[in-house]
């Protein structure tokens, strides 16, 4: 009898949820030092965690990621004019690793 071979592997899709999760990508020179060993940041929703990033990029992208790190930075208190006082937003910030063969075009999907 021949044996059949089941997939187990789903294709992710990308839905209306998917594109909440990454607000955009991070343009600096850090991050243009990590494209070099290829590497991606992002903004993410707060809510978001990493197997959430990790799916976001696999449906939008097409790029299943090797690893992702996230980091909060806390938005910092900012005096205007020596008067008044506010706070500047908390962010969420998700590095992603990619394999070594892989290629991400930022302005395709956004």
């Amino acid at each position: 009898m021949a044996e059949k071979k089941v997939s187990a592997e789903k294709k992710i899709v990308a839905t209306a949820g998917i594109y909440d999760i990454l607000c955009r990508p991070i343009i600096s020179e850090k991050t243009a030092k990590l494209s070099e060993s290829n590497g991606i940041a992002f903004e993410v929703a707060m809510k978001a965690t990493k197997e959430d990033v990790a799916r976001a990029v696999e449906a939008i992208y097409g790029v299943k990621p090797t690893k992702v790190n996230v980091v909060v930075t806390k938005g910092k208190v900012k005096t205007f004019r020596g008067r008044s006082t506010g706070t500047q937003r908390t962010v969420k910030k998700a590095y992603v690793s990619l394999p070594a063969d892989a290629k991400l075009d930022l302005s395709a999907n956004m």
